[in-house]
């Protein structure tokens, strides 16, 4: 093939294509030369097409000989040379990203609801969790409630804080076992629900605590999934770039999850109305600094994911 080069095992020693010579490896340790020796699955009377200029040994026989060994040993080594190397930590990324005034833990609950139980569903919690909301004995507040409007259909969306962290989530929940009134609401909301699943999350140090605030507004709730390890390159970025979002109030909160599902980011933010929204992100993207926010957090992301969500009567959200 033109422009490439034989191995010297049928060209009587000569390497290279034409009059081009192939360039000798350079002269190593032992251990180098060794490890720079390419393929052992070359057989005698085989030929091997290689860029040209590009020089082929057989693999020492001194050094594991097998083809699943030399390739993917060689292989390792060589993509070695181009791994990021990591800065070792002395601490967990959540001590590093979260707020370190207080210990508030968040929970966020998605309750997927029959369809054709959504309004019972929803007369039933707006009867009982405001009286948990508003219990001294019990360490726990609502942060919002939610029916999604756009996204996922028939679902509803909860927010919790826990001021006092870990123990004060325990606290609840060993004190709702014998809260008979939770017990059998729990028993009836069952009955109307498809699935349901929940998080622990940590809120981002750089983000606003969410407030209670007046209404009418829609939220959006922006879920993004990320590479695992790229957190701490993910708040780095954002606690630059949320400044960029602040002129409307519309940011609520941000939050990364503990517990659940991990690497998974929440933007919480409000308008009042869809065109509202659409106005105040063009809007950023006119600020310079903004447009590097995205360039780099874009190649963290997996998966993302938008809700369009109105607040339940109950929220203190509206």
């Amino acid at each position: 093939m033109e422009g490439m080069a034989k191995t010297p095992l049928d060209s009587g020693g000569q390497t290279g294509t034409g009059d081009r010579p192939t360039p000798e490896l350079g002269q190593g340790s032992q251990y180098e030369q060794k490890l720079m020796k390419p393929w052992g699955s070359l057989e005698a009377g085989q030929w091997r097409q290689l860029p040209a200029g590009l020089a082929v040994r057989p693999l020492d026989p001194d050094l594991p000989s097998s083809r699943g060994y030399s390739r993917d040993a060689e292989g390792s080594w060589f993509r070695s040379l181009f791994v990021h190397k990591v800065d070792p930590r002395k601490d967990a990324h959540s001590n590093l990203l979260s707020k370190k005034e207080t210990s508030n833990l968040y929970k966020i609950q998605f309750h997927n609801v029959k369809p054709e139980c959504l309004e019972a569903y929803n007369k039933l919690t707006e009867e009982v969790l405001p009286k948990l909301h508003s219990d001294p004995d019990y360490p726990c507040d609502l942060v919002g409630n939610w029916n999604t409007w756009y996204g996922e259909q028939d679902q509803a969306v909860h927010l919790w804080r826990f001021s006092g962290g870990y123990p004060a989530l325990m606290d609840c929940m060993n004190k709702l076992r014998q809260n008979k009134e939770y017990l059998d609401f729990r028993k009836e909301r069952s009955r109307m629900l498809l699935s349901r699943r929940n998080q622990l999350l940590l809120e981002f140090s750089f983000w606003n605590e969410p407030q209670p605030r007046q209404g009418p507004n829609i939220y959006e709730l922006r879920t993004y999934k990320l590479k695992p390890g790229t957190m701490i390159e993910w708040g780095n970025n954002w606690a630059r770039a949320i400044k960029y979002r602040q002129e409307n109030q519309e940011a609520v909160g941000g939050f990364f999850s503990q517990i659940g599902e991990l690497y998974v980011v929440h933007h919480l933010w409000a308008y009042r109305d869809l065109q509202s929204r659409e106005e105040t992100r063009n809007a950023a993207w006119r600020k310079r600094g903004w447009d590097e926010n995205v360039y780099y957090t874009v190649p963290l992301i997996r998966t993302m994911e938008s809700r369009i969500m109105i607040p339940l009567k109950i929220s203190p959200l509206q």
